[in-house]
């Protein structure tokens, strides 16, 4: 036996059993929910919601959570995103703020809270001042995060109100149309924090012009309208604890306790609540994970293991039929959850007419699935920004993170377009696409994307996963040239074992490695990626031989601020490293 045909069939039995693996995560209604990691912020702010809102009532609740909390410090004395994060300033203010607030019901030791004040000393200072600063800092001109965490700190008495931003949240009662040109300082997803967390902070810390005060006193009940108008079904805002909280703790903090908003979100967070007293950031990516398995598992030739046309069905029904009332997109795209909480967004929106394609060749496309497959495919065309790139949930209102064009987000709404090149529209909107994506090219050939970032990585960015985005998918496209410094720019960032981090020399991770792999096998051969494929083949190969590939590693959320990680990303995207590897090896 040679040794290639000895190298295949060893790539052939690791995709054989991580196919297996991801197809037993797969539930009785046909497609995949996952299991995201718990989250001190989700955790925190879920505590500090139940107790601006009857918390004798939720007592329980809210001395689990603590418990959980009290677990999940640090040993530098500050809390992380997921468990396995380092601390950060935002997440540990939040706790704080909660366990002051949690204090009549589970008071924590003196050694938590001395642990957790010398953090935030030496990360931001001793004086409040001083800690509101950095909180800003961090997030800039975006308020999305700043104002809640701020005010969620001046309701525990950490901060003083005067010192909190407020948000023009009478903005909201315009017209959806007009919030492009009246420059918010939210993303559109945002809109239930800026109504509740800015109906607070004017109850609060009224504006000290007299007309602005006036206004917001005009248009509060107007406003909570709105917010009533646009909650789910669900009650789950995003089905997002942190989003859910602050809505219902301002709502409570501002005399509206009995407001049915606050209501559900209560009932929101009394349901989600994980059984070890810890919330999830969000409650599933089952749109996002259904639709990358079903991808995957058609490169590993066991896409009719699934029965396509179930898998199909419920796939083609998550499609949102209406125009959002959050960001004003169209009817036509996908979200990220099958839960009423989605919002639409281009990268869901992308992956989920490929898998229906996929699917459809899989069985038989049904009319009904080819016309949401032209929806998306329209979807992605009318928000397509004016230099060429992809936003994320609509075209934007500024210049904030999501309102701006992502090189991850083109490379995959491309790879979506490129089933329907030939029609004139789509043609010029690729074209604008791929020019989009040489402009956004870094000087070292990287791309970096929005939606990952590496906490491991300088600037906690991650452009080897988001290059190994781009290049996968210009080979798809045909325009592999273009690819040429990214696949370079990858090589160079090997790591010495074999693997891949965020950037060079951060650690190796399955996600970051089974990604490179992915993009490099799919690719031209050259002695130089021939050789980077060796060893990240034997580096993946050795961690599945050891049963050490399944453990998943936090991955960035919005613009790299956030963290989680996901059960079913290393699984997912070590069968597509393995799929392309084994078909590389077949050519």
């Amino acid at each position: 036996m040679t040794g290639d045909t000895a190298e295949h069939d060893r790539l052939r039995a690791a995709l054989d059993e991580a196919a297996d693996r991801l197809l037993s995560e797969r539930n009785e209604r046909g497609f995949w929910t996952g299991r995201l990691s718990p989250s001190a912020l989700a955790t925190a702010t879920a505590v500090s919601a139940l107790c601006t809102n009857d918390p004798e009532s939720h007592r329980q609740l809210v001395e689990r959570g603590c418990q959980w909390l009290f677990a999940d410090q640090n040993d530098d004395g500050g809390w992380g995103d997921s468990p396995d994060s380092p601390s950060n300033l935002s997440t540990t203010m939040l706790v704080r703020a909660a366990l002051r607030l949690a204090r009549p019901f589970c008071r924590p030791t003196p050694e938590v809270e001395d642990r957790a004040e010398a953090y935030l000393t030496d990360r931001a200072g001793e004086r409040p001042e001083d800690r509101i600063r950095a909180v800003v800092e961090t997030y800039g001109s975006d308020r999305t995060f700043a104002v809640p965490i701020l005010t969620n700190c001046a309701l525990a008495g950490l901060v003083e109100w005067s010192d909190v931003p407020g948000l023009p949240f009478e903005l909201a009662v315009f017209p959806h149309a007009w919030f492009r040109f009246l420059r918010l300082h939210v993303v559109s997803y945002a809109l239930p924090a800026l109504i509740a967390v800015g109906v607070l902070l004017h109850r609060r810390n009224p504006s000290r012009n007299p007309v602005r005060r006036l206004l917001r006193s005009w248009t509060e009940q107007a406003a909570l309208r709105k917010l009533s108008a646009i909650q789910p079904s669900s009650g789950g805002f995003l089905e997002a604890a942190p989003l859910n909280s602050f809505v219902a703790m301002s709502l409570a903090s501002a005399g509206h306790a009995d407001h049915p908003v606050a209501s559900r979100c209560i009932g929101f967070l009394a349901r989600t609540v994980r059984s070890d007293g810890g919330w999830p950031i969000d409650r599933n990516l089952s749109v996002w994970l259904t639709s990358n398995a079903v991808l995957v598992l058609d490169r590993a030739e066991k896409l009719d293991v699934i029965h396509p046309a179930r898998t199909m069905r419920w796939l083609a029904s998550r499609q949102h039929s209406v125009e959002h009332p959050y960001t004003g997109s169209p009817p036509g795209g996908w979200g990220w959850t099958h839960l009423p909480g989605g919002v639409p967004d281009a990268d869901d929106t992308a992956r989920a007419i490929l898998a229906l394609a996929r699917l459809g060749s899989a069985s038989w496309l049904h009319p009904s699935v080819e016309r949401r497959l032209d929806a998306g495919i329209e979807w992605l065309l009318r928000i397509q920004n004016s230099d060429g790139g992809w936003p994320t949930f609509c075209r934007g209102w500024g210049r904030l993170p999501f309102d701006r064009s992502s090189p991850d987000l083109t490379a995959h709404a491309l790879q979506a377009l490129a089933a329907r090149r030939g029609d004139r529209r789509i043609d010029r909107a690729v074209k604008r696409g791929l020019r989009y994506l040489e402009q956004a090219r870094r000087p070292d050939g990287s791309w970096c994307p929005l939606w990952f970032g590496n906490q491991n990585a300088p600037g906690k960015a991650n452009p080897v996963f988001g290059t190994a985005n781009v290049v996968r998918a210009l080979s798809d496209l045909d325009a592999a040239p273009l690819g040429g410094p990214g696949r370079e720019f990858l090589v160079a960032a090997q790591n010495e074992d074999g693997g891949w981090g965020g950037d060079r020399d951060a650690p190796s991770t399955i996600e970051e490695t089974a990604a490179v792999l992915s993009a490099l096998a799919a690719g031209p051969e050259t002695d130089a990626t021939d050789a980077a494929l060796e060893k990240g083949r034997a580096f993946l190969l050795a961690r599945i031989a050891a049963n050490d590939w399944t453990e998943p590693s936090p991955i960035g959320l919005y613009f790299s601020a956030l963290w989680y990680s996901e059960r079913l990303y290393p699984i997912i995207w070590t069968v597509d490293a393995l799929a392309e590897s084994v078909r590389r090896g077949r050519t």
